[in-house]
């Protein structure tokens, strides 16, 4: 039987965007959402004491709210309201994290893993989940799903249905969502790496906050993107937007973190994951600023055209590469921006670096079930 492949929380549009409007605000009082959401205070009392009831909102300690009343009490989205589980394999390895409804991680953890069975896979979620919920006391009915972010691109027609790299290859072309929903008896969200980099890059603090559109970079393996439009991840007619390496052919240098191995390894330094990197930005300074900015020059590309097709309100450089160097990219990149003399006297997107790096994939995966439940279309 197929797991549904929809938020186990339904709300309604009203109730979504108060959700919204909160993660957008940090927090706020009844009165504030009443009035930017356009609603009555009778309709924001009921809307708000649902989603007290769901604890999917909580309220704020404000010792100056009145005594008799609560419409100043500033309201603020509770983390009790579900937890959502994300996973991703890379090679040789399995990536785990649990947040809770806020978006906060809670838990993180790897696990060794080597097989391109996506059955395999589901049975070591879920031992991995048994595992910690004995540790961390989760009980398995606040599950809101599993979101899992996979290398490749979405097949016409079914989204669940992927074309991935060799090391998952026994992923290839089936109904994954239903396929692991059915083993661990969980509605499942799948989504490619970069996209889910996306998610979790938006949903920092400071950015969905201040942004209604981003456009995110992912520096891995291999390089990818996303685009959150209007506070939605934007998919394309075929659910493969972002896919930015298309621009950068492999057999040619391209601003990656395979690349970059490559780089070290041809200059003689054995090398044998991006993990590694940091480690070696000093005593390899010349050859990885060498690196650096011819990658930079090659971004540029994809950050003028993400800006002339969306108008993104920031660009984020993320990634699997040591963040000092993620920082180093994006202020390389903004300074480009900053210097360009093409006349165009509109805003230009701020660039900004990511802090939270490799963990974007999991993290973002993980975000899938919990957008889902405020995002207006239901299912990512």
């Amino acid at each position: 039987m197929s797991r549904p492949h929809r938020p186990q929380i339904l709300l309604s549009e009203p109730q979504r965007r108060i959700l919204m409007q909160l993660r957008i605000e940090g927090g706020a009082p009844r009165t504030r959402l009443a009035h930017l959401l356009g609603m009555n205070g009778a309709t924001m009392t009921r809307l708000t004491q649902s989603l007290l009831a769901l604890d999917l909102v909580e309220e704020m300690d404000a010792r100056d709210a009145p005594a008799r009343g609560r419409p100043m009490v500033p309201l603020t989205v509770s983390g009790q309201g579900g937890w959502a589980i994300g996973a991703t394999p890379h090679p040789g390895w399995l990536e785990l994290v649990i947040v809770d409804f806020r978006g906060v991680p809670l838990v993180h953890d790897t696990t060794p893993f080597d097989s391109p069975d996506p059955r395999v896979f589901a049975r070591t979620v879920e031992a991995r989940l048994q595992a910690i919920a004995a540790t961390h006391g989760f009980m398995r009915g606040k599950f809101l799903g599993l979101g899992v972010a996979v290398p490749g691109y979405a097949l016409p027609g079914d989204r669940t249905r992927r074309v991935v790299v060799d090391r998952v290859a026994g992923w290839n072309e089936l109904p994954l969502a239903e396929t692991l929903g059915d083993a661990l008896n969980m509605p499942v969200w799948i989504e490619n790496d970069a996209s889910a980099a996306t998610l979790a890059e938006y949903y920092q603090p400071g950015v969905i906050g201040r942004y209604r559109s981003v456009l995110t970079l992912f520096l891995g393996h291999g390089i990818g993107g996303g685009i959150m439009t209007e506070r939605e991840l934007f998919l394309g007619e075929y659910g493969n937007a972002g896919e930015v390496g298309r621009l950068f052919p492999g057999h040619h240098a391209r601003p990656s973190g395979i690349d970059l191995l490559h780089v070290l390894r041809d200059a003689g330094i054995a090398i044998d994951s991006l993990a590694e990197i940091e480690g070696l930005l000093d005593s390899q300074g010349p050859l990885i600023d060498a690196w650096t900015d011819r990658v930079i020059a090659q971004l540029d590309l994809a950050v003028m055209s993400g800006t002339a097709w969306f108008d993104p309100g920031a660009i984020v450089i993320s990634g699997a590469l040591p963040l000092p160097l993620i920082q180093r990219i994006a202020s390389g990149l903004a300074e480009r921006s900053r210097l360009r003399q093409d006349g165009y006297r509109s805003t230009l997107p701020e660039i900004l670096a990511s802090s939270i790096g490799s963990r974007a994939v999991v993290i973002g995966a993980a975000m899938i079930p919990v957008h889902a439940v405020t995002s207006a279309l239901h299912a990512i």
